[in-house]
């Protein structure tokens, strides 16, 4: 299963990518995610600290993956892959290091190519937390074509949920097959009815709603992956979001 996590800024793309990824792993699941934020926190998400993000090597621009290219994808994961503590194996895609140093558009590519190439042998879940915004979506062949499925993270406001609903309009474009939406930073009940809603109008599936929980405002604040006893209804959203996705894109 190749998943691309997207959505409007602050809606919580890289929490939630972090939470999936956690899942999955738990669930047995070899999981690669893959952070192509230009500023990098996924690490420190999954369990690295900010140093050890820092030092996490980034992915070469405008790699080609594949037989006959550069690497293979088992060649990339063992030379710029890092385990997290929570299990999950992380790649740098993206950094901007340093003013005037161009676009990021090599970076891309080499996220493209690199979900092209077979990655059954090294891993069971590739997850790619993008930058916000569609820009990734409208490039020459799209970063992202060749996911199974995009996750568009939502708070609960029209213009988040409308964003989703250009964002499938554009992933159709680019044969990505599956498009669905999840709602972030509920306040039960009314946001839920809200998300079920409006989703429904602008005809955004939508695969569940995550609740506000102060365990994630306290991660965040830390700078650290939600601890693994807190967040109990946080937690129970992100399994039936993992359980939509693997009946949308099933996993050997």
């Amino acid at each position: 299963m190749k998943i691309g996590i997207v959505g409007k800024g602050g809606v919580g793309k890289t929490t939630t990518s972090s939470l999936i990824a956690r899942s999955l792993t738990e669930r047995g699941r070899r999981v690669v995610a893959i952070d192509t934020d230009s500023n990098p926190n996924l690490g420190m998400s999954l369990g690295l600290t900010f140093e050890e993000v820092e030092a996490v090597p980034q992915l070469p621009r405008a790699l080609i993956v594949g037989a006959k290219g550069d690497l293979s994808a088992e060649e990339v994961i063992d030379e710029y892959g890092r385990t997290t503590p929570f299990g999950v194996t992380l790649i740098s895609a993206i950094k901007v290091n340093e003013a005037g140093a161009g676009c990021t558009c090599g970076g891309h590519a080499s996220v493209r190519s690199f979900l092209g190439d077979a990655l059954e042998s090294q891993s069971d879940v590739t997850l790619v937390d993008m930058e916000a915004g569609l820009e990734h979506l409208s490039r020459s062949g799209g970063t992202l074509a060749y996911a199974d499925i995009l996750v568009v993270i939502m708070e609960p406001s029209r213009k988040s949920i409308i964003t989703a609903a250009r964002t499938i309009a554009l992933a159709e474009e680019l044969g990505i097959p599956r498009t669905v939406g999840v709602g972030n930073k509920a306040r039960m009940p009314d946001d839920v009815e809200f998300f079920e809603k409006v989703c429904a109008e602008y005809g955004v599936p939508l695969a569940g709603v995550i609740p506000y929980d102060m365990a994630v405002v306290d991660a965040d604040r830390a700078g650290t992956g939600m601890a693994s006893d807190a967040g109990d209804l946080v937690r129970q959203a992100i399994e039936q979001v993992v359980d939509y996705l693997d009946d949308a894109v099933p996993v050997g």
